[in-house]
């Protein structure tokens, strides 16, 4: 089997498993989404808790675009997140494919550029004994984990509607 045999392989397993969860309408691991639109929730708590303590995590070019950016990327996610857990993954899905995967890729491009933080005051709303869990995080380790995300992304955002494509055409071919 050659390369392009082994990834359409590949690709063609992914959308018959896509298929199947379709078709049998599966609810995907609803623990998992919950924990992750908590995880989700937490951060986003602990940003805000940032921003009403004035610590300097946020620096003077965190405005109000900045600030839609990371909130609006952090709630999509819990969003996509929740519907997940409410046995809702195809609407999931489809909010994640179609527009939450670019915003955030975007968003994500676009706080990178502009890099309104300062992480050296990142661990300064925890209490002194959980200090040590991000403290350890500075402006170069948080850039290159942005950049690792936005590649991610990036993909994701290419990789998905056209998987949703495949998986489209290959159901139409089933139904008729």
């Amino acid at each position: 089997m050659n390369e392009t045999e082994a990834t359409e392989s590949w690709f063609s397993r992914r959308v018959e498993e896509e298929l199947k969860d379709l078709a049998s309408k599966a609810r995907s691991h609803p623990r998992i989404a919950i924990a992750g639109a908590v995880v989700l929730t937490l951060i986003v708590l602990y940003l805000i808790a940032h921003q009403l303590s004035s610590t300097g995590f946020f620096t003077a070019t965190f405005g109000t675009f900045e600030m839609l950016l990371l909130y609006g990327s952090l709630i999509e996610w819990i969003v996509v997140a929740a519907l997940e857990a409410f046995g809702r993954k195809n609407l999931s899905r489809d909010i994640d494919a179609f527009g939450g995967i670019i915003f955030v890729t975007i968003g994500g491009a676009w706080l990178f550029v502009v890099f309104p933080f300062e992480f050296a005051y990142f661990a300064d709303v925890l209490p002194d004994f959980l200090r040590f869990l991000v403290q350890w995080i500075s402006n170069d380790i948080a850039r290159v984990l942005m950049v690792l995300g936005i590649i991610v992304m990036a993909v994701a955002a290419v990789y998905t509607p056209i998987a949703y494509g495949f998986v489209g055409k290959k159901r139409s071919k089933r139904e008729e």
